[in-house]
């Protein structure tokens, strides 16, 4: 082992693509990798993210963290289900750690990132905040009395799976209606192909195919002046912050910060979900104001929150 600086490897798993990250100690990148995930499959998923660590490892490397989206069973590294991915049960720590030949920590994605973003990124040293993950699927993590806290059994903060439209959208989990239906990535692509069957300018975007439109089209079509787009990614916003303001009633964050893909709409998405925020939280002209702000981490917080917690459990 080097005597230089300790460096770890943090690795995201996300719906679309693998994101693999050698950072220092302080959370600054060193390497990156980004591979497209095999969603349909699980060991070629694994294989994937072993690959990835391949790509970016290092001989001061000591310690790799991994975020996963889903239930992550606490203390065994097996991602026992995740609603995005075709995965049930997948021995990630054990996978990984054979390949790197270091014991592999796993945590949920959100949590991770929640992690990052308190460590060195939007809420650093807030003792209580809530991160909401918004990309494919909605997650939380949330950090309590300066700690992470994930429940019982490692699965809580699993926000994006309350139901909030008992009749709404059939969820990746099973249900209907769940809030990461209506106000993730998903919402928007759902809204824009639906909208561009009607708005000829979205389906250009898309070489005139509406069932081509992704989320990022309707976004950056909102950000050129778009008035449809605009207003699909007005109503995600909306319903996003009338989630955040159930959250907030329950949890008293003292704030919420808000990564993930579809967070790096920034203000487009923002600003209507502060407005609902405010109409929604209870009395909210009576208790102090809780900033909803994007991740300073953008879409590396569960990438550089992982390596950081492996680093953190190495000691």
């Amino acid at each position: 082992m080097s005597e230089a600086a300790p460096q770890a490897v943090g690795i995201d798993v996300g719906g679309t693509k693998i994101v693999a990250l050698r950072v220092s100690g302080e959370g600054k990148e060193l390497a990156r990798s980004v591979r497209p995930t095999p969603a349909e499959d699980m060991d070629a998923t694994l294989e994937t993210l072993v690959a990835a660590l391949g790509d970016v490892s290092a001989p001061d490397v000591v310690a790799v963290g991994v975020g996963a989206a889903g239930l992550v069973e606490e203390g065994t590294g097996v991602l026992r289900f995740a609603p995005n991915l075709a995965w049930r049960d997948a021995p990630i720590a054990e996978v990984v750690g054979r390949a790197a030949g270091t014991r592999v920590i796993v945590e949920n994605d959100c949590t991770a990132g929640a992690y990052g973003e308190y460590r060195v990124g939007a809420a650093r040293g807030v003792a209580h905040m809530l991160y909401i993950g918004v990309g494919t699927g909605i997650g939380g993590g949330l950090i309590l009395a300066g700690s992470l806290y994930r429940g019982a059994h490692g699965f809580a903060a699993e926000v994006g799976h309350i139901v909030v439209e008992p009749e709404g959208p059939v969820c990746g989990c099973g249900n209907r209606g769940c809030w990461e239906t209506v106000a993730s990535g998903s919402a928007i692509t759902r809204e824009g192909r639906a909208a561009a069957r009607r708005h000829a300018p979205l389906a250009a975007r898309a070489g005139g195919d509406p069932d081509a439109v992704t989320g990022h089209m309707v976004v950056d079509a909102a950000r050129d002046g778009d008035a449809v787009a605009r207003g699909i990614v007005t109503e995600v916003g909306r319903r996003l912050g009338e989630g955040i303001a159930g959250l907030v009633n329950v949890l008293d964050p003292a704030t919420v910060v808000v990564g993930g893909g579809v967070g790096g709409a920034g203000d487009l998405l923002l600003d209507p979900a502060r407005a609902a925020f405010v109409d929604a939280v209870e009395a909210a002209e009576y208790r102090p104001a809780v900033p909803i702000v994007e991740a300073y981490l953008g879409t590396d917080s569960a990438a550089i929150g992982a390596a950081l917690l492996a680093l953190e459990e190495r000691g």
